[in-house]
Formats: structure tokens, sequence, C-alpha cells
């Protein structure tokens, strides 16, 4: 979006500072409250500050939004990729979970399924499928991630590598336009590898809005990926480049 003079000069604090409160933003530029919390709130929406109790902080570089942010959006199309991928795995299997908000809408649609063994990072899908008492719910241990309901880190994939899934459902950060799967730092990537690496069939779901997010973090292709559910067409430039080695399911 194209920032105002004063928006520029708002980040250009923050660039400065890394924190503030919206009060310590109105006594720099003199202005009303009300004005400096819709900018902040559209340089939020930005995805160039992040909102704290009382003010905003800068977005680091290459970082995502706040997962309650990410949740809502597309929340629609993210629900029938899920539900399309829980139509594709019978009840009675091992399921590999990965991070990410559209992973947790498979955890959902998967509470009609009996007798599932889950194996996830992912703490929103693992309550979901807690309360199916037919389910065995594994998670690992470590440290919950700052702002994401999931845990990454070198034990986190050690239990992912110690089990031979049925089917493993992942996401990613982002998908460039040459096939490129992007993630926003290496212990995603990390974490998406080790999944993979441990189950029959792998299920890439990835709702449009990926098809425009570059996060910096580069590991493998979807040229390579067996299945991807989305809930619309990958842009043409990419459609042309897929082969019958990858299919792809518009939900």
């Amino acid at each position: 979006m194209p920032l105002s003079t004063r928006q520029e000069k708002i980040v250009a604090l923050y660039r400065s500072h890394g924190e503030l409160s919206i009060a310590q933003v109105m006594a720099h530029f003199d202005v009303a409250a009300q004005t400096i919390r819709r900018d902040i709130n559209n340089l939020c929406d930005a995805n160039m500050l992040r909102r704290t109790h009382g003010g905003a902080r800068l977005l680091a570089p290459g970082a995502n939004q706040p997962y309650d942010v990410r949740r809502v959006r597309n929340l629609e199309g993210k629900a029938r990729i899920g539900i399309a991928a829980a139509a594709m795995i019978p009840s009675g299997s091992t399921i590999l979970i990965g991070i990410g908000t559209t992973p947790e809408q498979a955890a959902l649609a998967l509470l009609h399924h009996e007798r599932l063994t889950i194996i996830t990072n992912n703490l929103r899908a693992a309550l979901a499928l807690s309360t199916r008492s037919t389910n065995r719910v594994i998670v690992p241990g470590g440290c919950l991630r700052q702002e994401n309901p999931d845990i990454l880190g070198a034990e986190a994939d050690a239990v992912f590598r110690g089990y031979r899934a049925d089917f493993g459902l992942y996401g990613v950060g982002g998908i460039d336009n040459d096939g490129a799967l992007l993630d926003y730092d290496k212990e995603e990537l990390a974490s998406r590898e080790a999944l993979m690496s441990s189950c029959r069939q792998s299920i890439l779901l990835a709702d449009a809005w990926k098809f425009s997010c570059t996060p910096p973090v580069r590991g493998g292709s979807l040229l390579l990926q067996p299945l991807l559910i989305t809930d619309a067409p990958p842009p043409e430039a990419l459609r042309d480049q897929l082969t019958e080695h990858t299919k792809v399911v518009v939900a």
C-alpha cells in the first residue's frame, strides 16, 4: 500500500527505536491519538509493524504476521482445503500434522474420524483432535514459540523422524513464481523437512494467499511435491511448470 508522508516518518521512527507506545508516537508528531492509532493500524495491516499492548514494534524483515491474524485470513478457503484433505484420510490412520493455520483447519475437519494416531507440533491441532476419545495424540517437548501455538527445534524434529506415518499434512510460508517452497526461518524449514521425510503420503496444504508471500528461507520445490491442495488454481506461470508428478486439487 502507498504510505502517507506521516506514515513513512512513523516507520522511520520505529526503525530508530524498535518499540514505542501510542503516546510516544503521538507526542513526537503532535497529532491526535486517534490519527496515530489509524496510521499504526494501517502499518500493521501492511506487515510493517506489529501491535503490542499500548503501542507497536517494528516487524523484523521477513517476519510473519501473528498467528491469530493469519488464522482468520481466507478462513473459508482454508476450511475447504482442510475438508478436502480429511476426505483423503481413512479412520485408523497415523498422521503427522505440521505448523500453521491451514493444517489446523485440516485437524478440525478430521474430528469426524476415529482411531487416529496424531503426531504434531501444532498445539491447536493437538488440542482439537484430543477431544476424540479414540484418538492418540503425541506432541514433542521443547519451547513454545512466541506468538505461535507450536513447538519447533531439534527435539520436535526428532519426534517426527521417530515415526513412519501414513499421511503428513504440512503448510509453507510461501510459494515463489518458480515453485520454490519458502518459510520464515530455518527452524520452520527443518520441521517441514522432518515431517515430509517421515510419511508415506505427504500433502501440501496452501491457500491462494501463499502464492503472493515471499518469506526468505528456501527449501524444496512445489514441482517435486506429490500432492497440493489449494483453494484456487496456482498462477498461470506456475501452472505451466507443473508436471504430472504433482497432483493439484482445488477445493
